[in-house]
């Protein structure tokens, strides 16, 4: 029930820290599709994809409307835009996924993972265990408990990271996703969890999640590390396992 209340607190601060933000990693102009959480459109990503375009960035919404089923036609228009953004940037593109649109992100990245440089979540429920949301029976009632993709053997393994450098940025205080089904076990060396202090609804507007997506975005396409925060900016992420 605090979910709103803190997300309006977190969205002030990205705004009150925005004069800040310039101070950010630049980016190499290289495309970024974001993609909305569940029953949410582009207008919950604009703030972030202002701030990216700021950075150098090509960042993009998906155009698609509300994010409510999950069928073939929506993974086909999804790919659609990665191909399209692919094509225009020239070159391999990141995918900013928040929620639902993390799970996407993932799976299209399994899906075209040459068209991929690097994928991003926020508060995903990525287990194979539905039972970490408290969404999973509106999503149910909406999709079925098979939805389509699923139906066809894809979507069926959520746990396993695509074979891209990958990042789940995650936080214990979401009310929506219990933080243990956002965590990565580690399906390679380039899988990571990086923790903030947040609220589900707000973490697209978190600072510290901000910080850690312009981290992760302004590395060299081929020369990924792992998140290793500088400075003051250490005290904004918990150090403990999340395994």
């Amino acid at each position: 029930m605090s979910e709103p209340g803190r997300a309006m607190g977190e969205l002030a601060s990205f705004y009150a820290l925005r004069p800040m933000m310039r101070l950010l990693p630049k980016g190499d102009g290289h495309g970024v599709l974001v993609l909305p959480g569940f029953m949410a459109s582009d207008g919950s990503t604009r703030p972030l994809r202002s701030l990216l375009e700021s950075l150098g960035y090509d960042a993009v919404g998906w155009k698609l409307g509300r994010n409510i089923r999950v069928d073939n036609a929506r993974i086909s228009e999804m790919m659609d835009c990665v191909d399209a953004l692919y094509d225009r940037s020239g070159g391999a593109i990141s995918i900013v996924g928040w929620s639902l649109g993390g799970v996407f992100a993932r799976e299209l990245a399994k899906l075209a993972p040459k068209k991929v440089r690097q994928v991003i979540s926020l508060g995903s429920p990525i287990s194979d265990d539905r039972n970490h949301t408290n969404a999973r029976r509106l999503f149910e009632m909406l999709n079925g408990r098979e939805p389509e993709p699923m139906r066809q053997g894809n979507f069926r393994e959520l746990a396993k990271a695509p074979p891209v450098p990958t990042t789940s940025i995650l936080t214990r205080t979401d009310g929506v996703v219990h933080w243990r089904g956002s965590v990565q076990a580690g399906d390679h060396d380039q899988c990571e969890n990086i923790e903030v202090i947040a609220s589900h609804c707000g973490l697209g507007v978190n600072p510290a999640a901000v910080y850690a997506i312009a981290d992760r975005l302004s590395q060299t396409e081929g020369a990924w590390q792992p998140f290793a925060p500088r400075g003051l900016a250490c005290l904004a992420f918990p150090r403990r396992n999340l395994h």
